[in-house]
Order: structure tokens, then sequence, then C-alpha cells
């Protein structure tokens, strides 16, 4: 498989901000693919044969469809792993892939059922017309700041979630974190020094500064 790989959904989207980072980290021709969530493309049979969920983004490789952020994230950083500037993998030692994968399911399971609440009530719903559930706002707030306390205390005895090296583990929390910093609940980091720093580094790095500038061109609905 060669050639400009396919990638299905809205820079906006956090989930697709995710794929998109791991595909400027690596260095790899993409075509973003607009999929209108307001005309409920998502839902069209074309898009359903993509992935049957109904959701974004999908990658397209030549034949090979996949669907999941996680998993075309992944795929990303192998097929294209001698053109990133670091091992955001590192497959080639057991023991960091292992930390990585922990720390990819910290994030899965922890991080974004919170965040991504926040994100919907505070970002999403206010663009698209609806009004903001408070009560659903202030509990995952509380989830959040017990996720990122305990951020906080990896992160002063690592670089890194994973280890002293960057990685996926890391790159996988930009996207909702990009959209939840222009909130007042940005004041979540003030508590935590460490893990400020980690997101104004993760920040700075120049593939999160491009997507962030795609995500900042316009929404749509997500």
């Amino acid at each position: 498989m060669g050639g400009v790989v396919k990638v299905y959904g809205l820079a906006a989207s956090p989930f697709v901000a995710t794929v998109l980072v791991c595909l400027e980290e690596a260095g790899a021709a993409y075509e973003l693919v607009p999929v209108d969530m307001a005309a409920r493309e998502h839902r069209t049979p074309h898009h359903i044969a993509r992935n049957p969920f109904g959701k974004i983004p999908v990658l397209e490789d030549g034949e090979l469809t996949l669907f999941e952020s996680r998993a075309i994230s992944r795929y990303v950083l192998r097929k294209y792993k001698n053109g990133a500037t670091t091992d955001l993998l590192r497959e080639g030692n057991l023991e960091e892939s292992a930390m990585v994968d922990v720390w990819l399911e910290a994030e899965a399971h922890h991080y974004e059922p919170a965040i991504s609440n926040i994100v919907q009530q505070c970002v999403i719903l206010p663009m698209i017309g609806g009004t903001r559930n408070q009560h659903i706002v202030d509990e995952n707030v509380e989830k959040l700041r017990e996720v990122l306390r305990v951020y906080e205390a990896r992160l002063g005895e690592h670089g890194y979630l994973a280890g002293e090296f960057i990685s996926l583990a890391d790159l996988a929390h930009f996207g909702f974190m990009h959209l939840l910093m222009p909130t007042e609940y940005a004041t979540l980091m003030e508590e935590c020094a460490n893990v400020k720093a980690w997101w104004e580094e993760l920040a700075a790095r120049p593939a999160a500064r491009k997507v962030a500038e795609l995500m900042d061109t316009g929404f749509g609905a997500v």
C-alpha cells in the first residue's frame, strides 16, 4: 500500500485530531475528506459501509479500511515509523511498549469518559444550539480532577506518561485537551503543575500545532 491515505471526518473532532497528529508526527501524506455531520452523512449507507457504527474517523489506505481512532493511530505509527522522528509505540522494547499500552488504556477508560462529557456540554452543544447540563459538567469535572491527580503523580516521577519518552499514550490526549483549554475548566491544569508542563510541551510540538490550526478553522457539528 502506498500513496496518500484518506481520513474521513472533521479535524475538530478530537478523535480525528488524534489520527491527524499521528500522521503529522510520522510525516505521512494524507487527505482529510470532510463528513457532513450536520446533514447526518455519517449515517448514510456509503459511510456505514466504511464504519458500521457510523462514527468518525475512518481511514482508507488502498483496499484497507479502518475505524476506531486508537487502532488507526497504531496502524499509522507502525506503517510510517521510518518517517517519524521518534518511536511513538516503542515496539522495539517489550517493557516500554507495555507501558505505552497501559497509559493508552488509562486514557481510554479514565480520561476520555470524563473530559468528553465536559467538552460535549461546554463546547459542542453550544455550537449546535444546545444548552449545557451543568450537573453533568460538575460530575465529570470531579472525575477529570481525580484522573489529573493520578497523572500529576505519574508525571512527577517520569517525563511522560509511559516513561522517559514521548509516545502515543501522550499524543492520544491532545484532541480533547485542546478543546477543553478555552473553557473555564482549563483551570484544572493550574492545580497540577506537572500536568500543565506536560500539556504545554505536547501542545508545542509541530504536529500538534498544525492539527490545532485545522481544528480551529471550523467545527461543523461533531
